[in-house]
């Protein structure tokens, strides 16, 4: 659910504060934050920002198609590493198609019973 429009975009105020500072200076020095919560501003388009992961910092250059989104969008937490060599095997040996004997893989009836 969006946030209302009456409050504004949510940016934490140290932030904030570094931003202004370097729109003063106009300078393009990497700022370090912590702060995955806050939203893009119009105001941080063409600064890096670097963004903790949780383990170090990834820096993120700021575009206008950025804009309304969340710094923590585009650090991503976790690093997915693929699933096992053993697990797809067995997923294509499973999804071979039956052999075309008529019959739906299922064993033939042995006769009567005594």
């Amino acid at each position: 659910m969006p946030r209302s429009v009456k409050k504004g975009p949510f940016i934490d105020a140290h932030l904030n504060a570094k931003l202004e500072a370097l729109n003063v200076r106009n300078d393009k020095k990497v700022i370090k934050t912590w702060s995955r919560r806050s939203t893009i501003t119009p105001e941080m388009v063409g600064h890096t920002i670097a963004v903790h992961n949780g383990r170090k910092f990834i820096p993120v250059y700021i575009t206008e198609q950025m804009v309304g989104h969340k710094l923590g969008e585009f650090a991503p937490t976790r690093t997915f590493k693929g699933h096992s060599v053993k697990v797809a095997l067995e997923k294509a040996a499973g999804s071979a198609p039956a052999p075309s004997g008529g019959s739906s893989g299922a064993p033939a009836p042995s006769g009567p019973k005594a």
